[in-house]
């Protein structure tokens, strides 16, 4: 069975730090995209950043603040988010796609809550 369970949300400040995990139940091996998304309260859930293992992207107005990256090791999913804003403020969620097969699975989220 394949499961993904996030850790690593809270409250934090504006331009403070968090760094959110992602436990993986599979070696995260160039068969799998990792992703993490975001759900602000009454919105649609979106793509926040992704790692294909030897290339990274990052929506437009994370790019120099957050750093997805990947320990296969430890099959753990990062996200480190840094110089935090009002804005972030939402559910933090990880996923993983298949290559081939095209499965998606998803944590349950993680709260991250930027405010004075």
């Amino acid at each position: 069975q394949v499961q993904l369970v996030e850790s690593g949300g809270g409250l934090v400040e504006p331009g403070g730090s968090l760094r959110l995990s992602c436990t993986f139940s599979r070696l995260i091996s160039i068969n799998w995209i990792m992703s993490w998304y975001r759900q602000a309260p009454g919105k649609e859930r979106v793509l926040v950043a992704s790692s294909r293992g030897d290339s990274t992207d990052y929506e437009d107005s994370v790019k120099g603040r957050f750093t997805i990256s990947r320990d296969n090791a430890m099959k753990t999913l990062y996200l480190q988010m840094n110089n935090l804003k009002p804005e972030d403020t939402a559910v933090y969620y990880c996923k993983a796609t298949h290559r081939i097969f095209k499965n998606d699975y998803w944590g349950q989220g993680t709260q991250v809550t930027v405010s004075s």
